[in-house]
C-alpha cells in the first residue's frame, strides 16, 4: 500500500528555512515530516487521546447560560407617553 505524502502549505523547514518544502504523512501509528530541500526528518507517535475542544465565542458557557435564562418582554404602546 502506497503512503500518501502531502506538502504542508506555508510550513517553513526548521533546518534550511525554506517555505513550502515540508511533506507530512502517517504510517503504522507514527507521524512523519521531512523536507525535500535538505535532510530534515522528524517523527512522532500519534496520540489516541481526544483533543480538548478549543473555547470559542460560540461554545462559551456564558452564552449558553444566557440562552437558558428566561426574560420577560414588555410591549410598549407608542401612544402611552
Amino acid at each position: 500500500m502506497a503512503v500518501l505524502k502531502r506538502f504542508i502549505a506555508g510550513a517553513v523547514c526548521p533546518r534550511c528555512a525554506e517555505m513550502d518544502r515540508i511533506r507530512a504523512w502517517e504510517q503504522h501509528g507514527v507521524r512523519y515530516r521531512d523536507c525535500v530541500n535538505c535532510d530534515f526528518f522528524e517523527q512522532s507517535a500519534i496520540e489516541e487521546e481526544a483533543a480538548a475542544e478549543l473555547t470559542t465565542r460560540v461554545n462559551q458557557e456564558r452564552e449558553e447560560q444566557q440562552r437558558n435564562t428566561i426574560q420577560t418582554v414588555r410591549i410598549l404602546d407608542p401612544r402611552d407617553r
